[in-house]
């Protein structure tokens, strides 16, 4: 008998039905939740892939326009779709994501990712303030789950079933590179919704001709001067450049300029009334600085008529300032406006001396018709000159658009007689206590221009005056002559 039951003890025949049987239920219960793991996570993926979508297809349209938040909304609702399974949600499956996602616009972001986002960094007013929306947040609203695995079999009244949603952040970013360090005060700035350039804004400025035409007398922001409409100072120069005033001027002359800016932040330059811009200026039009600027690089603009000529020195001499005679009897630069009736007199009517001009420097030579309806800008004229091969034609007084032979020979992978730069909206930033004159960072540009100068800067004084006509700006304002310049970004932060 004690045989026998010592034999049972020992005997291992259907253990492992035993052991199959003892671990069934937790070998079944881990294989639903690897599965119910599966489902959750495919169910999370669609949903967080929907809410990426949705937030950079919104942030897209974050430019910094007064329509931006409209456009954002309108991005949202129409140009996404996402599908998702595994979702216990009602209705008919699979349930589009565009109807369930809820999105607030943000101004900033905190320092920190690991911080909440705060009152202080939303836009509470849609409509004032969606020029400063920057990020959008999008939660897709969450969705029900039903899980296989019994919960109720770990607790009495547990629910197998609980919400899946996801929330993305996304951010709109754009700069511009091979900018010059330069910035304008806007001319078109709205305060309290009017300005003092009749009430015109800056896409305006480059799209009604009669205000596009307007001459714009830019001066420089001295040491201590208030920055206001028309005024001009620099930005901080890329690094590497140097600080000096003569690597500062080097900058702006040069046509391969390497500075990229980030619309959302630029910082001005101290020292602004350095004697060598005037010459930065002025070698676009082949005005010698005295050997400064003698390189390739700084070669002149292809056509530099600007209503002066050589009285001194040799022929074959890339002519200095002080060997030109602006007054010569028969050369005629583009004239400025009749009246200058806005921003204190330093913004004019528009209404430009063409035909004096035309018969000065090129007789009885035919110009497009259409200029005898709507009067052109100066620089459609200058590029009608260069396109028509007019370049060489003498005035009557002898003075012609090329370049003198003494002269780098000129550039003509880029337009030298453009200037670009960054469009502040200066009595703006200076109200919030920025120092525009001095070295004031993270501001924020209002546009990026082009303007095109239209004869050379006069005096090297801290007023010193760039006298331009604004080309065109960047952004859906803009008639997209500067797209290759920009570096539009959108990216998910959160």
């Amino acid at each position: 008998m004690l045989r026998t039951i010592r034999a049972f003890w020992h005997d291992q025949r259907g253990i492992a039905l035993i052991l199959v049987s003892i671990t069934l239920p937790a070998i079944i219960g881990f294989s639903l939740l690897a599965i119910d793991m599966s489902r959750v996570n495919n169910l999370h993926n669609d949903l967080q892939k929907g809410a990426d979508a949705f937030a950079l297809a919104g942030a897209a349209e974050l430019d910094g326009a007064s329509d931006a938040i409209v456009r954002a909304d309108r991005a949202i609702g129409t140009l996404v779709s996402n599908q998702y399974a595994f979702s216990t949600t009602s209705g008919p499956p699979p349930t589009l994501l565009a109807s369930g996602v809820t999105r607030r616009y943000l101004r900033s972001l905190p320092a920190d990712d690991n911080l909440p986002i705060a009152a202080a960094n939303m836009i509470t007013d849609e409509v004032a303030d969606a020029k400063l929306a920057r990020f959008v947040e999008v939660t897709a609203t969450p969705v029900g789950f039903g899980a296989i695995f019994p919960a109720s079999f770990l607790a009495s009244g547990s629910s197998n079933g609980f919400n899946v949603g996801a929330v993305a952040v996304a951010g709109f970013t754009s700069g511009v590179c091979d900018f010059t360090p330069v910035f304008m005060c806007n001319p078109y700035e709205m305060v309290n919704g009017t300005n003092d350039a009749g009430g015109y804004t800056l896409a305006q400025a480059v799209s009604v001709p009669s205000v596009h035409r307007r001459l714009i007398e830019l001066r420089k922001v001295g040491s201590g001067a208030a920055a206001g409409p028309g005024n001009f100072g620099f930005l901080e120069p890329p690094s590497g450049v140097g600080n000096g005033a003569q690597a500062l001027a080097q900058t702006i002359a040069t046509s391969k300029p390497i500075g990229c800016y980030s619309s959302a932040s630029v910082s001005t330059k101290t020292g602004q009334n350095a004697g060598p811009v005037q010459d930065a200026f002025n070698v676009r039009f082949g005005i010698g600085a005295g050997g400064t600027f003698d390189s390739p690089e700084y070669g002149p603009s292809a056509n530099v008529r600007k209503g002066a000529k050589q009285v001194k020195g040799s022929a074959n001499q890339c002519p200095a300032m002080n060997q030109l005679s602006f007054t010569e009897a028969g050369t005629k630069g583009l004239p400025r406006d009749a009246t200058t009736p806005y921003q204190g007199g330093r913004m004019g009517d528009g209404n430009w001396d063409f035909a004096g001009y035309w018969s000065t420097n090129f007789g009885s030579v035919a110009y497009p018709s259409s200029w005898d309806t709507t009067k052109p800008t100066r620089y459609e004229v200058y590029r009608y000159e260069i396109s028509a091969g007019l370049v060489g034609t003498a005035s009557t007084g002898g003075e012609i658009g090329t370049p003198s032979a003494g002269c780098q020979p000129p550039v003509t992978t880029v337009d030298r007689r453009l200037l670009y730069g960054a469009i502040l909206n200066c009595d703006a930033l200076e109200a919030g206590g920025n120092d525009l004159s001095g070295h004031s960072t993270n501001l924020p540009v209002e546009a990026f221009g082009s303007f095109f100068i239209t004869e050379p800067v006069m005096s090297a004084s801290d007023d010193a005056s760039v006298m331009v006509e604004l080309v065109d700006i960047t952004g859906r304002g803009g008639q997209s002559t500067l797209d290759n310049f920009l570096r539009d970004e959108t990216q998910l932060y959160r």
